[in-house]
This record gives C-alpha cells, sequence and structure tokens, in this order.
C-alpha cells in the first residue's frame, strides 16, 4: 500500500506537488592543485512538496549550525543528506523557480522491503547562492 500517494492527494489541495530537479551526487574528484570538484548525475524530476519547517524539524538541525534560507521537501524516492564517511550525499535540488537547493539532512525516510512500493523521504534543504 502506497501510503504516500494516498495522503499527497489530501493535502495536495492545500499544498499542491511540483516538479523538482534532482541531482544525485557522485562524490568529488581531485584536482592537480587538490581542490575537489563535485559530480552529480544528470537532473531527474521527481514530484516533491515544499514546505516550511517544524518546530521539531528546527530542533533537529540545531546542532547542525546551518546558515541560511531552509525548508523542509517531502519526495518519492531515496534522497541523501551528506554522510562524508561514505562519500555519499550532498544531493541538489531545484525548484519550479529556479532556486537552488542543497539536501543537508533527511529528516525522515520510509524504504519498504517490497521493492514494488515506492519509498518517500523528507529532507531538509538549505538554498544555495547562485
Amino acid at each position: 500500500m502506497n501510503l504516500q500517494g494516498i495522503t499527497s492527494g489530501i493535502v495536495s489541495a492545500v499544498n499542491p506537488m511540483v516538479p523538482v530537479s534532482v541531482q544525485i551526487s557522485n562524490g568529488n574528484t581531485s584536482n592537480a592543485d587538490y581542490t575537489q570538484t563535485p559530480n552529480y548525475s544528470p537532473a531527474i524530476i521527481l514530484q516533491g512538496q515544499i514546505q516550511s519547517l517544524t518546530f521539531s524539524d528546527l530542533r533537529q538541525l540545531e546542532g547542525l549550525n546551518i546558515q541560511g534560507s531552509k525548508r523542509a521537501v517531502y519526495l518519492q524516492g531515496d534522497i541523501e543528506g551528506l554522510v562524508r564517511e561514505t562519500n555519499k550525499g550532498g544531493d541538489i535540488l531545484t525548484f519550479p523557480d529556479s532556486t537552488i537547493w542543497l539536501v543537508t539532512t533527511v529528516l525522515e525516510d520510509w524504504n519498504p522491503p517490497d521493492a514494488n512500493i515506492s519509498g518517500w523521504c523528507k529532507v531538509a534543504v538549505t538554498e544555495q547562492m547562485s
């Protein structure tokens, strides 16, 4: 049963789903001058719901010391925040208004054991300079 699919129809009446461009991070390339260049997969479009952060979300992010504009985004699929140990995460989202947002942490996720059922996640994103 796809619960996210069931509830999104009701919530979308108030806050509609929008197309979000998602670029999954593939890690970094080391340059000759010892700088790092991030690599991303080609963009895919997912339907997402952009929301303000809740009080609980803000408390969860409190210790990360991240400055700037922040939002919460619900997406179908598995998006990752930055995990330095595994060199994963740091995915980039582009909203319909062309603003660019970095996934800073995963607030919630649900990945069902049945591969026929789509999972979802709620991520915290921080706006990036263009």
